[in-house]
């Protein structure tokens, strides 16, 4: 039987209903667990270079601080990526800004590994980063439009947790390939593996339903009751007029009906926290080759810190539930800020080196990952990829500030110490931005 009704509330609420009260059905499973996929093939795209940088700088006699410039390209296409194309999910619908995204980073790749030069690979690194900064938000809003209420931080934080996995098994495959094979055949692998997604995505991920309720593209009532009838819900009769304002997609709407407070609230904290997080991610391996350890070494330390990021991501969503995002997100930051201090300051061996990089992962990249969450839930439908990707955006000019950073305190003989030291000040500064956010800041 289906539901008749021209009103676009009671749509909406029906939408919702199907989608947010009951139990995860297999096709919300499976959206979740392509956006998990996606983002694990992202966090092999975008640590590939921290675990090349070794072999490549010497390759190619790169300095420190011309390194982080490397490092610093993908980033800079990234916020270019969240500022600008992400936004256009909004419009054309996320199933195709992903489609686009997974295609730009497979290219991007490719051309990683064909570089002969410095300003190639740099400009190669910009193409991958654009289509990263495009895919994050739409994957994000996607897994939070499609989970269930109950499940909702969970999903996201498992979906952000595919980034270490990829990140981690990019290590374990470096670790094996690069002294075998050299530094470009893993980028050439990941972009043939990121371009077998294209297929995927085009045949097995719906639109999600209520930007097809709100936009109303062609089909829309197709597409919303064939994703209804798979959810073993009442279909729609008939698609009611859509709100005046659904065609209008603005960044300004980021800051009216008192979203401006919580939107630059969540800006600063990702800031902040892409400012150490991005540090850590392009730096580890380089740092532990250059405290000594073996090449493979250094690898696995830069493995151990993502597989602890798989780890925190999992447990934030887990413990948020009961304990609230915001509090958690705070907490999993100021133990990061401790681990900083002790990993810059206390002389380790190569285990602890590698447990202390594990708990590092655990608290800091478990900790940003909860920004996700609280993004989607900050924004309502018609502007949560927006919201989202500006977010990442906005944020975006810490993760290109910090490389650099900190390859000019390493490189201006500050030390492990004073440099761990002061990337512990703006973790602590986006935990106690986060925790300004309040319940009722949230859409829904």
């Amino acid at each position: 039987m289906s539901v008749v009704t021209n009103d676009y509330e009671q749509s909406v609420t029906h939408l919702r209903g199907v989608l947010e009260n009951n139990k995860m059905a297999p096709l919300q499973i499976l959206v979740v667990m392509i956006c998990f996929t996606l983002n694990m093939i992202d966090g092999m795209d975008v640590v590939l270079m921290s675990y090349t940088a070794p072999v490549l700088a010497q390759e190619w006699s790169i300095e420190p601080a011309v390194l982080g410039a490397v490092f610093s390209a993908a980033l800079i296409g990234m916020t270019l990526g969240c500022l600008f194309i992400a936004p256009y999910a909004d419009v054309i619908g996320r199933r195709k800004m992903i489609l686009f995204a997974v295609t730009t980073i497979g290219a991007g790749m490719l051309f990683s590994g064909w570089s002969q030069s410095l300003p190639q690979l740099v400009a190669a690194r910009v193409v991958t980063g654009l289509g990263v900064g495009a895919i994050l938000a739409s994957m994000a809003t996607m897994t939070s439009e499609f989970a269930t209420r109950e499940r909702r931080n969970l999903c996201v934080s498992f979906l952000q947790a595919g980034y270490p996995i990829g990140a981690v098994a990019t290590g374990f495959a470096s670790a094996w390939l690069i002294p075998e094979f050299g530094w470009r055949v893993m980028f050439e692998i990941s972009g043939v593996v990121t371009l077998l997604m294209v297929p995927v995505v085009y045949f097995f991920m719906p639109e999600s339903p209520e930007f097809l309720l709100k936009r109303q593209p062609g089909n829309a009532l197709d597409n919303i009751n064939r994703i209804l009838v798979k959810l073993k819900a009442a279909p729609l009769a008939t698609l009611p007029a859509a709100p005046a304002d659904s065609a209008r997609t603005s960044v300004k709407k980021l800051f009216t009906d008192g979203r401006a407070r919580p939107t630059l609230l969540l800006w600063g904290g990702v800031f902040f926290g892409f400012f150490t997080l991005y540090f850590i991610i392009s730096w580890i391996p380089k740092i532990a080759v250059d405290a000594g350890l073996p090449l493979e070494q250094g690898i696995f330390a830069g493995a151990a810190y993502n597989l602890g990021s798989f780890t925190g991501s999992i447990l934030l969503g887990w413990i948020s539930v009961r304990f609230g995002l915001q509090k958690m997100i705070f907490t999993f930051f100021v133990l990061a800020a401790v681990t900083l201090m002790v990993f810059g300051n206390v002389s380790m061996g190569v285990s602890m080196i590698l447990l202390t990089a594990y708990i590092l992962g655990v608290t800091l990249n478990g900790g940003f990952n909860g920004f996700w969450p609280t993004s989607a839930r900050l924004y309502p439908t018609e502007i949560r990829a927006t919201g989202v990707g500006w977010a990442v955006g906005a944020g975006r000019a810490g993760a290109v500030i910090g490389p650099f950073a900190g390859g000019y305190l390493l490189q201006s003989g500050a030390g492990l110490s004073t440099t761990f030291i002061v990337f512990t000040i703006p973790v602590v500064l986006a935990g106690l931005l986060t925790l300004l956010i309040k319940d009722s800041d949230f859409a829904n």
